[in-house]
């Protein structure tokens, strides 16, 4: 670095240190410490609180030198769900995925599919992957979910569905998305990856539309290790996901359907099944985390901790904040990177929004579209680390950590820069 720079830096460093500074400030890794973890701490690690009864499962399939092709364990890890959500059919898959796939070329969808931009990049790839034009609307400043108003207005004559997305666990607005698919003669359903075990109006999400599909990745509360499901009470739908999954196979030789292999393994089974056993522990952890996090963040400026709807069942999987720059001191990227520094690794969702994702930037009407809310959002939520993983005593530290970097916004940007130049 030029002596010019550095010295402009140096200068820059001691105006910020003349900013008022609460303890422990220069504790922060950033400044050169020792980071606050020694293992970092990643969002989505998977929760594993009874491993020997997976063994115990793993170690029957094995007896039963049953693997795959519809066990028992896929049987009942398929019951269990439907149950759980109050469906007459739960289809297990290999990934939630395929699982979306699978549903996009059972109900037969073609032309446009009005999806947000907000969300996991897979939702937009599981429809080119079937030939589908994703057609990317705009979401919800509170909810984070698609406006259904945005919906409205990129309906054309191509579009043969509706693709919502339940994020974070907190409902679409189900009841304005189905006034408006049956208004326009659009198929709706739903992409649930998030939302196992949560409520929309006191009913259990994976019963809306004409199908729902939840991810049981690694990174889920109940998760399979990789596996996912599409749940519906219609009956045909079901029989014909059940025989795309299984490469169009009805019987042992006739083949009547161009399939795929999206079948769930009795493995992944195995982990599914005690990963639901323990569901209300994961739960209970995940909320009381989410308490902490509230207790110890509440009254620090320019940070929001998305809440959950009291009245309503959550899984509590995501502790996500927003990231208001002006008011903190600090934008999302260096409170990220100040986390990073402790080894806690924070994750930006859903950065830059699918829309402005190299594979489909200007794949709508030749440019990329304008969606305020979903690029306000995307430069500002931060999702930081929970699970069983977690005790209080950590969240508070993490916690801390984001509590005094804001508090001490101007010397924390200062060393950032700093570091940056050199």
């Amino acid at each position: 670095m030029g002596s010019a720079k550095a010295a402009l830096v140096t200068q820059s460093l001691r105006k910020q240190s003349m900013a008022p500074l609460t303890s422990h400030w220069a504790s922060l890794a950033v400044f050169g410490n020792k980071p606050a973890f020694a293992e970092p701490l990643h969002v989505g690690r998977p929760n594993l609180p009874d491993k020997q009864a997976i063994l115990d499962r793993i170690a029957g399939a094995l007896d039963r030198h049953w693997l795959t092709n519809g066990g028992p364990l896929v049987t009942e890890f398929e019951c269990r769900i439907a149950e759980q959500v109050g469906v007459r059919h739960c289809v297990a898959v290999a990934n939630g995925t395929i699982g979306l796939e699978l549903a996009i070329r059972a109900l037969g969808l073609t032309g446009e599919v009005i999806l947000p931009a907000f969300t996991f990049i897979a939702t937009a790839h599981a429809l080119s992957w079937q030939q589908v034009a994703p057609v990317f609307g705009d979401v919800d400043r509170v909810t984070h979910t698609i406006d259904a108003y945005e919906i409205e207005r990129l309906i054309t004559p191509r579009t043969t569905a509706i693709l919502g997305v339940h994020l974070w666990g907190r409902a679409c607005n189900v009841e304005e998305l189905s006034e408006l698919a049956v208004e326009r003669g659009l198929t709706l359903f739903f992409d649930a990856a998030h939302a196992f075990g949560c409520t929309h109006h006191g009913q259990r999400i994976g019963r809306f539309g004409a199908c729902e599909v939840f991810s049981f990745h690694a990174t889920k509360f109940v998760h399979c290790g990789e596996g996912g499901a599409v749940t519906t009470d219609n009956d045909e739908l079901a029989e014909r996901l059940r025989l795309l999954r299984n490469f169009g196979f009805v019987g042992y030789d006739n083949v009547t359907a161009i399939g795929t292999n999206a079948k769930m393994s009795e493995l992944s089974a195995a982990v599914g099944l005690t990963s639901l056993d323990c569901m209300s522990s994961i739960v209970a952890a995940n909320q009381g985390n989410h308490a902490t996090y509230r207790r110890e963040l509440a009254g620090l400026r320019g940070i929001r901790l998305l809440a959950y709807e009291p009245n309503e069942a959550s899984n509590y999987q995501y502790v996500v904040l927003e990231v208001d720059e002006r008011a903190a001191g600090l934008s999302r990227d260096e409170l990220a990177a100040v986390l990073a520094a402790e080894n806690v690794l924070a994750r930006r969702y859903f950065h830059p929004g699918c829309h402005r994702m190299e594979a489909y930037r200007g794949a709508q009407l030749g440019r990329v579209p304008e969606l305020p809310v979903t690029e306000y959002l995307a430069e500002r939520v931060l999702a930081l680390p929970t699970g069983m993983q977690l005790d209080k005593s950590s969240i508070a530290q993490i916690a801390g950590i984001v509590r005094t970097a804001v508090e001490n916004a101007l010397a924390v940007r200062g060393r950032l820069s700093q570091r940056r130049a050199a």
